[in-house]
């Protein structure tokens, strides 16, 4: 499953007041597990930069001056994001940004559904606690300390590793791989698809022998003795 960990810096706090796109962070997940593939753009707004928001991202019109408008990247951008589901905290934020700004080219728009929510994912997870960002990687013990202000790729990277906690966390154990790398079986012999399995090195974790001991089986054994016509001695 493809996912695109999504972030973007604007002029200000409302696109129905003219603020626009001024940095797009992307990041593609493949199965929740990050590929490396991302997409950076600085835009040119075309207009003003409200000084409550320089202060949050550092973003100024002096530096944006010679970047691309928004009509030049948008086909860049659709392209990355493809069909895929997007991860955004406070969705409804940047999802209206970007339906904005492609409305204003004449483009269709993204719909509500194509965005999972990071920070009502949060709110129903924690109810009562805070819920930024910065909350959620105190709370999952997700390093932050280069976050000096808000950066539209940098967040993404953030999220990316927020979102996999929020979903439980990565299986530290056993993962099973959707594409084989080491095989229990070959398609020719079972007439299905392969099964491959991938054991995390772990020096904390041992493996257990497959067999069980002596003791275990005589343990067993008293255990079934208990039980009147077990089916496990059918």
């Amino acid at each position: 499953m493809r996912e695109i960990v999504l972030d973007t810096e604007t002029t200000g706090i409302d696109p129905s007041d003219g603020h626009r796109i001024i940095e797009i962070g992307a990041m593609e997940m493949f199965n929740q597990t990050p590929t490396g593939a991302q997409l950076h753009l600085y835009i040119n707004p075309e207009r003003d930069i409200d000084a409550g928001a320089v202060a949050i991202h550092g973003l100024t019109l002096e530096f944006l001056a010679d970047k691309p408008v928004f009509a030049d990247i948008v086909a860049e951008f659709l392209t990355f994001i493809g069909d895929s589901q997007l991860v955004i905290h406070n969705a409804p934020f940047d999802m209206g940004f970007i339906n904005a700004e492609l409305a204003r080219l004449g483009l269709p728009t993204l719909p509500k559904d194509r965005a999972i929510d990071t920070l009502m994912m949060a709110r129903r997870k924690f109810p009562g606690a805070q819920a930024s960002l910065d909350a959620l990687c105190r709370r999952f013990e997700i390093d932050n300390s280069h976050r000096d202000l808000h950066g539209a790729l940098v967040d993404a990277d953030l999220l990316a590793a927020v979102y996999i906690e929020l979903l439980g966390g990565r299986q530290r154990d056993l993962s099973l791989e959707p594409e084989p790398s080491t095989t229990a079986s070959s398609p020719q012999d079972t007439g299905s698809a392969a099964l491959s399995f991938t054991i995390n090195d772990d020096p904390s974790k041992f493996d257990r022998p497959h067999g069980p001991s002596d003791a275990e089986l005589a343990a067993h054994k008293a255990l079934l003795d208990r039980f009147e016509d077990p089916i496990w001695s059918r």
